[in-house]
Order: structure tokens, then C-alpha cells, then sequence
């Protein structure tokens, strides 16, 4: 079992290795599901932890579906982060018709690979219409890794596709299990599914004082945690760490 966890800063990274995480992606803007990191954070997160670091490319928030500009964007940050070392890419281009647009992705893999970095389709895959070809795709682009809730909010609603995904493909591509995975559902999912990895954000909250003033807010969660932000709970990493000690027993 392969346990990684979602990050969105140094400090989160630091948690994850603390509570026995085997590898993060790293992200900014954890709140419109991940955007691109910057470098600074990057090059820290290599200099304070040992971790396997996958880094997001993603511009912006909504969907997929990338304008000319935008593709030339991602593919910049890609290489400004290959260049410093991350241990590969998380990324998802997608087709105006919701299939994966192979020519972008067969460039970044290509990219990537010439680094000898591992190539991750994210979670782009769970709102595609054909979730077959679209494997077959990725398989063809020589793509190492799918992170996938089996196209359900959460992965434990979407468990029976996951293991279709991994009974199907697992021997061709790895198949990586997250959204609400937690330690009271792993071994529910792990042993329904059969996979080997999965990606969790053990999130918790901080509280900001100066979220809002008078007349101001700059809140993003709703109530109770409307004056906080998220964060990597090293305690809910460690939980989903003592299930992967246990299994390995």
C-alpha cells in the first residue's frame, strides 16, 4: 500500500512526513481543488522533507478544457518544475466534448518522462463520458499513474468503478483511490477495490484572526470554520499510516 497525501504548503508536507505519509502532490489553492505550487514551496518542501513530491499543473479552477494560452502556461510550470526536482506531475486536459485530449497529454508525458519523473491524469478522469476509452487513452499515452474516485464525489461511493478500473487496467496503469478517504473507510475501500494507493487530504483547520473585520471578509469555508483555513492534520495522517502498518503485517 502506497498512502499519499494531498498538500498545500510547506507545512502540510512536513505534516505528511511526520505522520508516515509515503509521498504528497503538491498543490496551491487546495480550496478550487488544486492549482499549480510555486517553486518557493517546491524547493523548500525538497530541502525539509524526504518525501516523493508530485506537483499539480493545473492554471485555474473549473474544468479541463484549456485554451491555447493556457496550455502554454502549463506546459512552462511544467518544466520550471521538473527542473527543481519534483518527482513528477498530476495534470488533466480534457477534450470540449469531455474525452481526454490525447495530444496535450501524450506531450506532457513525453515532457515529463524525458526527466525520468512519473506522469499522473488526475481526477480530470471522473467527469469524462466514456470512462473506457478514456483508460485505453491513457494506457496509449504511456501515463503511469490515474487518480480517480471512480467518477463519484467520493471514493467510497464510487468503489465498485475503481475496482472495475483496477481489475481492468491495474496491470497496465497504477489506479490511485482519493476523495474522502479517511481512516474509517480505507480498509472498507482497500479491500473492495483491491488497489494499492491512496490519496487523502487528512485535512483539518487553523484559525486566521484577521479572516475578517468590520465591514471585510475574506472567509472561503462556510460555519464553524468560516474564520480558519485548512490544513494537513498530522494526527489523521498517522491514523491512515497505522492501517498501512497493519495490512503490511
Amino acid at each position: 500500500m502506497i498512502f499519499e497525501v494531498c498538500a498545500g504548503s510547506l507545512a502540510d508536507c512536513i505534516a505528511a512526513q511526520q505522520g508516515g505519509a509515503d509521498r504528497v502532490e503538491l498543490n496551491s489553492a487546495l480550496a478550487v481543488g488544486g492549482l499549480t505550487p510555486s517553486i518557493a514551496t517546491l524547493k523548500r518542501v525538497k530541502e525539509k522533507t524526504t518525501l516523493p513530491v508530485i506537483c499539480m499543473v493545473r492554471p485555474r479552477a473549473a474544468g479541463f478544457c484549456y485554451e491555447e494560452d493556457e496550455v502554454e502556461v502549463m506546459f512552462g510550470e511544467a518544466e520550471d518544475l521538473l527542473e527543481n526536482k519534483a518527482d513528477g506531475l498530476a495534470f488533466g486536459f480534457l477534450t470540449d466534448e469531455k474525452n481526454v485530449d490525447v495530444s496535450n497529454t501524450k506531450r506532457m508525458v513525453d515532457l515529463i518522462h524525458s526527466y525520468g519523473k512519473e506522469a499522473v491524469f488526475h481526477r480530470a478522469i471522473d467527469v469524462v463520458n466514456d470512462l473506457d476509452q478514456a483508460m485505453l487513452d491513457l494506457i496509449e499515452c504511456n501515463v503511469d499513474r490515474v487518480l480517480t474516485s471512480g467518477q463519484h464525489e467520493k471514493a467510497e461511493q464510487g468503489m465498485e468503478v475503481i475496482k472495475a478500473l483496477q481489475d481492468k487496467y491495474g496491470k497496465k496503469i497504477e489506479i490511485l483511490a482519493g476523495s474522502g478517504i479517511n481512516a474509517s473507510n480505507a480498509e472498507k475501500i482497500l479491500e473492495t477495490t483491491k488497489i494499492k494507493q491512496i490519496h487523502s487530504s487528512c485535512k483539518s483547520y487553523r484559525e486566521d484572526p484577521t479572516t475578517k473585520g468590520k465591514e471585510v471578509s475574506y472567509a472561503y469555508l462556510g460555519k464553524p470554520h468560516e474564520m480558519e483555513y485548512d490544513i494537513v492534520s498530522e494526527k489523521l495522517v498517522r491514523e491512515l499510516a497505522n492501517i498501512k502498518s497493519a495490512r503490511s503485517k
